[in-house]
């Protein structure tokens, strides 16, 4: 376990002036753009100042010795871009604020700089009939969504015609950027604007997209619904989603909406319905036949049954892996609300045997 009141050289009750003071100090001293800086040594004392620095955090670390609070950007978990801002000084001696969200977020990897573009999610809805969930079913739907032009390939420029390399960031797709921080210079990159990333732009443009690579049609999406889905479950096909010039194209969620059935219901992987029997069947026993989903079947009613007992059908349930769940049969012994004179006289002597 890291003491990270041992690695910012504090104790642990210092304040968060103590705390911002003591890392400032380590920070200018371990950056990796310093002379005899150590990459290390600055990640450490970071992710120790991203904890103490966080009331929420430092309260959970000083109480179990680690932090709950999870899907951060940059490294080991951390969310930088919760970061407010720092007071330090530029190289001119001002005072300045910057934003540690910002320069962790480059520094690191998490930053929003150096998120390629990617096209925006659609989510679609879709109903199935409860046999549908069961075993399985495909569909056919057309979406009207943005996608990579047909006529230029993506490229923007008009069949046949040159593409010239983008005079704003001389071909290479991104545009470098040095800013003054207390840490010292930084340099940091990002996508170039004109070309988005692609380094090249159409001499002359695709008369389809006009010069954007991108258009919107409609476009038929083959949709696989595995078997033992559930309602409300969500499929998600990742790349159908819209395109996105110079990125990756967004992701196709498709929510399932599953119809009731009148004779079955589902618990987990097993299937379970009602069977209605008479008296005497539940008294000596019987045959019958009942519906599945996958066709008639014959179950055995043992003498003695009682009202509200389940039988098992092995293997007649949702499918899952290479098995399948049970039908679950559930016995529902019809009392008759009249009696004839016979039937009477019937039940009588069966109460005097003691039934």
């Amino acid at each position: 376990m890291k003491d990270y009141y041992q690695i910012l050289g504090v104790q642990k009750g210092a304040s968060e002036d103590e705390i911002k003071g003591a890392f400032r100090k380590l920070a200018q001293k371990y950056h990796p753009d310093k002379k005899g800086g150590d990459e290390a040594k600055f990640k450490e004392v970071s992710e120790a100042y991203a904890v103490l620095s966080d009331k929420k955090k430092r309260a959970e670390y000083d109480t179990y010795g680690r932090t709950f609070a999870g899907g951060g950007q940059g490294f080991g978990g951390f969310d930088f871009s919760n970061f407010q801002g720092f007071e330090g000084f530029g190289q001119n001696g001002q005072q300045v604020e910057f934003d540690l969200g910002d320069i962790f977020g480059e520094f690191f990897g998490g930053g929003a700089r150096s998120r390629a573009a990617r096209g925006r999610d659609i989510s679609i809805d879709i109903e199935l009939s409860f046999r549908e969930s069961i075993f399985g079913a495909e569909r056919r739907v057309l979406i009207s969504k943005m996608t990579i032009c047909t006529t230029c390939n993506g490229a923007g420029a008009k069949p046949g015609t040159k593409l010239a390399a983008c005079t704003i960031c001389n071909g290479k797709g991104e545009i470098r950027e040095s800013r003054n921080t207390f840490f010292g210079s930084f340099t940091s990159s990002r996508q170039c604007p004109r070309c988005l990333g692609r380094g090249q732009i159409p001499e002359t443009p695709c008369d389809t997209c006009h010069g954007a690579g991108i258009t919107k049609r409609e476009e038929e999406i083959h949709i696989v619904v595995p078997a033992g889905v559930s309602d409300g479950e969500m499929i998600r096909m990742p790349g159908r989603g819209e395109a996105a010039l110079g990125g990756s194209a967004g992701d196709l969620y498709v929510k399932l909406h599953v119809k009731q059935d009148r004779a079955f219901s589902r618990e987990g992987n097993n299937l379970v319905t009602g069977l209605p029997i008479k008296l005497t069947d539940a008294l000596l026993g019987a045959t019958y036949t009942i519906a599945t989903l996958d066709g008639d079947h014959t179950i055995d009613i043992p003498a003695g049954v009682t009202h509200g007992e389940v039988l098992r059908v092995r293997s007649k349930g949702v499918p899952h892996g290479k098995s399948r769940g049970d039908l679950l049969v559930r016995v529902d012994i019809e009392f008759p609300k009249k009696l004839s004179e016979d039937a009477r006289d019937l039940v009588n002597k069966l109460r005097k045997e003691g039934l």
